[in-house]
């Protein structure tokens, strides 16, 4: 679940409205970054925008702890009904990171970084980073000018448009990953198809 920073009552009414509106079936990216934590052995994951879970419990369902960071607090009522009260779940917007003194070895981010502006966006990726562990990985994903959508609505900066109703997206190729998680420990970029086309970002931070 996207957590739009500055819009918390556009979120609040979209599940108030709609609910359960991606259903329960976790996003491919989802289940990517769970064989990459499988694989790297991860115990604790940090997922900002965790909406109402349903990316989240795959990592539980592998043996994961997991936090959340979400901006809406109907999603997190919806999260603790469908999957009970085992995850903290922090509320408030990403851009207030960290919530917590915390590290994690594992933090995934799904469709919520291009909704930021670009000072937004370093600030997240920053944060996230921090709250790693030696040799955490986290992993990102964003959506691609590949997109049907890129170049439509209205332009707001380079690459950044407003579209459906106030929603600001950024659209991501290789040189702007390669310019923002450059110096996040950046190691993969893959394309994913998703609801639109995505790079699946992964990032490792060194001992």
């Amino acid at each position: 679940m996207p957590n739009h920073p500055k819009k918390p009552e556009f979120w609040e009414a979209a599940f108030a409205d709609k609910q359960e509106m991606w259903g329960f079936a976790p996003a491919h990216s989802a289940v990517l970054a769970r064989d990459l934590f499988v694989q790297h052995a991860v115990q604790r994951v940090l997922i900002p925008g965790i909406g109402y879970g349903r990316n989240a419990q795959l990592f539980r369902e592998a043996g994961m702890a997991v936090t959340g960071i979400e901006i809406s607090p109907t999603a997190i009522a919806m999260a603790h009904k469908h999957y009970g009260p085992g995850m903290t779940i922090h509320q408030g917007p990403v851009t207030d990171m960290p919530f917590d003194t915390e590290l994690y070895d594992g933090i995934f981010c799904y469709g919520l970084l291009y909704l930021l502006a670009a000072p937004e966006r370093a600030k997240l990726i920053q944060d996230c980073y921090n709250q790693l562990t030696a040799n955490g990985h986290m992993v990102f994903t964003v959506i691609s000018k590949a997109a049907a959508t890129y170049g439509t609505g209205t332009l707001i900066s380079p690459d950044r448009y407003e579209l459906f109703g106030g929603v600001n997206i950024f659209f991501y190729d290789r040189a702007s990953l390669q310019a923002e998680f450059g110096n996040a420990g950046l190691v993969d970029v893959a394309e994913v198809q998703e609801n639109y086309p995505f790079f699946l970002v992964t990032c490792k931070k060194t001992a």
